[in-house]
């Protein structure tokens, strides 16, 4: 394991009626003015908008609303919601959504309090902000652990990049199961892929041997399966959901992390696929995955074997490291089947063929990745997903 250092900042509010328990403390915290961030409509037809900002009234706070953050936040959004931070001298910014509206308000948050553009900054000058607006998150559709960490997945549709930009830190988040289940049974699938494609992708990176942080992360792999599982046979399972969200939450917190170098080399690749097709994120992953483990497996067979002895419950007998490595991709792209997710690009919806080029030549190449893949074998895989 390789050296490291550890400190968390967000404070969880997990569990039933966690909002009733966080707010009233922590908005004694916050300033007058706060921004109360969400998506679309669901937030309001499922009661928790005028939930929160009832809390919120009785705090005595002044409500900003920021709404109409979509699925793919983007950077035009991000510098609308620093501008009106900025105009209503905004003190405090309440997310409550899944990951895109936390993505877009840690970025808001540091674009407010800045006159330099947050993008520029981080991937021209390699200056990353230092002052941020504070803000909580209220979680409404779990799986990308977005509260639990400071980096936001923002699409630049200028320059047609879909990448990571750090920003800020919730203080605190609330993790209510209640507030999922209004959610498509399909959102909540895809969105708990996420979680497992997190676990994967940081299972998968170096150092190879088995660590603590690897051992932790099988249970939560096996944990995410299992529930799914749940869920197929009953969306409405309170046990599941909580399970589920408190994976997504562990997959996030830096712990699987902790002494890692990670791989994350199908988000890179689904990344840039949205930011050519606005496709569903978890729904991208289902699909690029099976078909990067084919090309990678043999150079990390050791890991992927144990992956799927731990994780599939394949067992090792009779095999040799190699077969059962695959074994496990094949146990990967069953289950992806059957929980009903896609298999192809063609079965999301992605009908320009044209984009995967584009995808293969701007995708970021991960330094965890236990093969070194080249633009052409990225287009290669790209095309294998068509």
């Amino acid at each position: 394991m390789k050296d490291f250092i550890y400190a968390y900042p967000t404070k969880v509010y997990f569990g039933a009626k966690a909002a009733a328990k966080a707010l009233p403390a922590e908005l004694e915290k916050a300033g007058k003015t706060v921004m109360l961030a969400y998506g679309g409509g669901s937030v309001k037809r499922s009661g928790v908008y005028d939930e929160i900002c009832g809390y919120l009234k009785e705090a005595g706070k002044e409500v900003v609303d920021f709404s109409g953050i979509m699925p793919n936040p983007t950077y035009e959004k991000v510098q609308e919601g620093a501008v009106l931070a900025r105009e209503k001298k905004v003190d405090f910014i309440l997310a409550v959504g899944g990951g895109s509206v936390i993505d877009c308000c840690k970025i808001v948050a540091a674009q407010a309090m800045t006159d330099k553009d947050i993008w520029e900054m981080e991937f021209k000058d390699h200056v990353f902000p230092s002052e941020f607006l504070p803000m909580g998150a209220i979680v409404t559709a779990s799986g990308t652990g977005a509260e639990m960490n400071n980096g936001a997945v923002i699409t630049n549709q200028d320059t047609k990049q879909k990448a990571g930009v750090l920003g800020a830190y919730a203080s605190f988040a609330v993790l209510d199961p209640a507030y999922t289940m209004s959610l498509p049974a399909r959102q909540v699938i895809s969105g708990a892929f996420d979680t497992l494609s997190h676990s994967m992708e940081t299972y998968l990176g170096s150092p190879r041997d088995v660590t603590l942080s690897d051992e932790i992360g099988e249970a939560v792999m096996r944990n995410v399966i299992r529930n799914i599982k749940v869920l197929m046979l009953d969306m409405e399972d309170w046990e599941a959901r909580s399970e589920l969200m408190w994976a997504s939450a562990m997959a996030e917190n830096g712990i699987l992390k902790i002494g890692k170098v990670t791989d994350f080399q199908a988000h890179q690749i689904e990344h840039q696929l949205g930011a050519y097709t606005d496709c569903n994120h978890g729904q991208g992953l289902a699909v690029i995955h099976p078909v990067l483990y084919r090309h990678m497996y043999k150079d990390s067979a050791k890991q992927f074997a144990r992956m799927a002895e731990k994780v599939w419950e394949i067992p090792a007998e009779g095999k040799s490291e190699e077969e059962l490595a695959l074994a496990g991709i094949e146990a990967l792209e069953g289950f992806i089947r059957e929980i009903g997710l896609p298999s192809t690009f063609r079965e999301m919806g992605i009908t320009d063929k044209s984009v995967l080029k584009k995808v293969a030549d701007t995708c970021n190449l991960t330094a965890g990745c236990c093969k070194k893949l080249s633009r052409e074998e990225i287009l290669e895989i790209l095309e294998e997903c068509w």
